[in-house]
């Protein structure tokens, strides 16, 4: 095996194109599914040769007849960006590894802070939009790249790349550590984005002819920089854990279009599932892609029957072979009498007549085609998504019915959405956190947060979805004890209802600031205790108070010993 000198360019390039040689040969095993899921699912998206750039045309849609399975995939980008990436509301939040950190008030209100600045980052960047087209290729192919630069409007911009355009390679861990791109560029396009002097002499030469249309192959170098190529203690891009390099094919050897480098990886690639040590994913597309199939060639089957049945084959006088025929509905033909049928019958009424009676039954056809739909739905996951409207109008579900279904569907997304935050969502916030703290766009933090790591908690609809499973739990317990308490009610000394209500509210994903902190319960406990005891103190006062003023009066309606004795005259011991 050969070494190379990568402090000489020309070794450089060697090494970049061999190594993408070798990718591009671990990956050729997946292309033709790619390719095939193309053709059937999405249309529109695939790369599988360099010149499909803008050369797709409407011939993409060739072989789809049924379009079934392009909108359960549409429904699941749809669903799977509601549900985990809303942009409509908070899907992650930050917080400590202390936990009584986490609770400190000054600490909480900065993370909340900083998550609002994010969530405004990504509003205004194209976040969600390449969010979106990532969930759509995640549920065709398995697997999906976009490419997370710096910008000096956005703080972040997203350059999703397409299936078949990225070759990718990873450690031992399995984790994505390198992305090769090969694409297309216009010579204008070159030019202006590497400068005229980096291009090759074949570039140049185009520039000045002014052809500025013409194409150039461009590949894209992501991966990690090697101890020797770099100096820690330079903080130039050239000496960055990660190199970036972009290079013509087929261009001049000692040249490169530009080399810089980033902290921290930039390439977003998640995999709906893997198999095994498998660098590419598997996907629900691939699931449905038998059934896909089927249905297109039902569905072809399905119009020939109906055509045989409105257009039927015809037999025609041999005397009409030259003359114009009227075929259409209220045609008329006139034909001699004696015209030969089949079987060598002679009838007296010649005329333009069905070959053979058409008296199809599509039923069965019908009845297997919606069968499949409802395959290739499922596979997509549109029966969880759009779960009430697929019941059926006739269906009486009550609310914690509906809640139950659709928790119970949801843990079949658990092992997806967790391999999602993990490669997709966990990275992503990690690089937008980085350019913040580049652009000096985050608040100062208060000093107890100094030296502690931050973690990502999310709280997307799909994982409260997840939490929520285990509520239920919770849900029978109070539910049994609340009713004994009507019989024993000292059983409710069982139950800590505070650390009910923290927990719970956790399940469900409830903002933090809905839920008062344990310091400010106690402050207010405190405060109503003491009022309420000052109102007793009051209510003691006046009840005292009133028995003093009472016992300072006499009834002199009633007879008593002093009423008598002043009535007699009689001396007190004479009585």
């Amino acid at each position: 095996m050969r070494s190379y000198d990568f402090s000489d360019i020309r070794d450089r390039r060697e090494a970049f194109i061999a190594r993408h040689g070798a990718l591009k040969k671990e990956r050729s095993s997946w292309i033709t599914h790619w390719s095939d899921i193309s053709k059937h699912v999405l249309p529109r998206n695939g790369r599988f040769f360099v010149t499909d750039r803008n050369r797709t045309g409407a011939s993409r849609y060739n072989k789809i007849y049924d379009n079934t399975g392009t909108r359960a995939l549409r429904t699941l980008g749809a669903g799977m960006q509601a549900g985990a990436t809303n942009p409509a509301r908070p899907w992650f939040r930050l917080t400590t590894s202390d936990p009584d950190l986490g609770s400190y008030y000054p600490v909480r209100q900065w993370l909340d802070d900083v998550v609002d600045r994010m969530q405004r980052v990504f509003a205004r960047s194209n976040t969600y939009r390449a969010l979106h087209q990532m969930y759509e290729e995640l549920g065709a192919f398995g697997t999906s790249v976009s490419i997370v630069l710096p910008d000096f409007n956005n703080v972040i911009h997203h350059y999703p790349v397409v299936c078949g355009e990225y070759s990718l390679q990873q450690d031992y861990q399995g984790k994505i550590v390198g992305c090769y791109r090969e694409f297309e560029k216009t010579i204008g396009e070159t030019v202006k984005e590497f400068g005229l002097k980096n291009c090759s002499v074949a570039v140049r030469d185009q520039w000045n002819s002014r052809q500025l249309e013409n194409t150039v192959q461009i590949l894209h170098v992501i991966e990690p920089r090697a101890d020797q190529e770099r100096d820690p203690d330079n903080p130039s891009p050239k000496h960055m854990p990660f190199k970036s390099c972009y290079l013509e094919l087929g261009g001049d050897d000692d040249k490169l279009l530009r080399e810089s480098g980033y902290k921290r990886m930039p390439v977003l690639a998640p995999r709906w599932s893997v198999a095994g040590g498998d660098v590419y994913g598997t996907s629900p597309g691939m699931e449905a892609l038998g059934d896909i199939r089927q249905l297109q060639q039902e569905q072809l089957r399905k119009g020939q029957g109906i055509d045989y049945m409105v257009r039927p084959p015809l037999q025609v006088p041999s005397q009409l072979k030259d003359r114009e025929s009227e075929l259409f509905p209220g045609g008329l033909n006139y034909v001699d009498p004696g015209t030969m049928l089949p079987f060598d019958q002679v009838t007296p009424n010649g005329g333009v007549r069905s070959a053979f009676e058409v008296g199809l039954d599509l039923s069965h056809l019908l009845a297997d085609i919606q069968d499949v739909r409802e395959r290739v739905r499922s596979s997509f996951y549109a029966d969880l998504f759009l779960m009430l409207s697929m019941a059926g109008p006739n269906t009486r579900m009550t609310a914690t019915e509906v809640a139950e279904r659709h928790e119970e569907k949801l843990l079949a997304l658990g092992p997806v959405l967790e391999r999602l935050h993990n490669e997709l969502l966990q990275p992503l916030i990690d690089i937008t956190f980085d350019q913040m703290v580049e652009a000096d766009m985050l608040p100062p933090p208060p000093d107890e947060i100094a030296g502690q790591e931050l973690n990502v908690e999310f709280v997307s609809i799909l994982a409260q979805a997840q939490r929520a499973v285990g509520s239920n739990s919770v849900d029978r317990f109070m539910g049994n004890v609340m009713q004994l308490s009507q019989v024993k009610p000292d059983l409710l000394d069982k139950v800590n209802f505070d650390k009910w209500a923290d927990n719970y509210s956790e399940m469900l994903g409830v903002e933090t600031d809905i839920i008062v902190d344990d310091e400010n319960v106690l402050a207010l406990r405190k405060a109503r205790a003491e009022a309420e005891a000052a109102q007793a103190q009051v209510a003691a006062n006046r009840e005292q108070a009133a028995a003093v003023k009472d016992s300072g009066s006499v009834k002199t309606d009633e007879r008593n010993i002093a009423a008598d004795v002043l009535n007699s005259g009689a001396a007190p011991e004479d009585i």
